[in-house]
């Protein structure tokens, strides 16, 4: 099973970024985890905000296939600690599947189509960040889950 990171927008600060890519460099230690990133919706500023849901709703479904679990990182979605998180990502590898696919969505959240076709929705907090700095701190929380599983120290009990 790999894991595959989708997410709208491209990061435009170089520290989040240099974040990103560094639990990335990590992650690949434990599984092959691939990172997707969709362009904005060109003339965004003309639409409706239920108008852009829809169009990156479109992109974002043409990017997942059969076999996938999916889970959108969604500020209504169940929280979790570091350590259920790992057992989470545990249970959903021993389900098997070609990929766990994690959803990380714009400004204004998803369309009702990318709800319908979502296993579950996960919360990293109830506070709310920049989808931007969310990348960041989810790809951590993979991996600190993955060393958690491994029994690896990162993770301090």
């Amino acid at each position: 099973m790999r894991i595959k990171v989708i997410c709208i927008g491209k990061t435009g600060k170089s520290f989040l970024l240099d974040g990103e890519n560094e639990y990335l460099k990590r992650l690949k230690h434990y599984y092959p985890v691939e990172k997707i990133e969709l362009s904005d919706i060109k003339n965004a500023r003309k639409l409706t905000q239920d108008q852009v849901k829809v169009e990156e709703g479109k992109e974002l479904l043409s990017k997942l296939s059969g076999g996938e679990q999916v889970y959108l990182l969604d500020e209504k979605g169940k929280t979790f600690s570091s350590l259920g998180f790992s057992s989470f990502i545990q249970k959903r590898f021993n389900q098997g599947g070609k990929s766990l696919v994690f959803i990380i969505g714009g400004a204004y959240g998803f369309s009702d189509e990318v709800y319908a076709k979502a296993d579950g929705k996960i919360s990293l907090s109830e506070m709310t960040f920049s989808h931007q700095m969310i990348r960041m701190l989810f790809f951590e929380q993979v991996y600190r889950a993955l060393t958690i599983l491994k029994g690896e120290p990162y993770h301090h009990q």
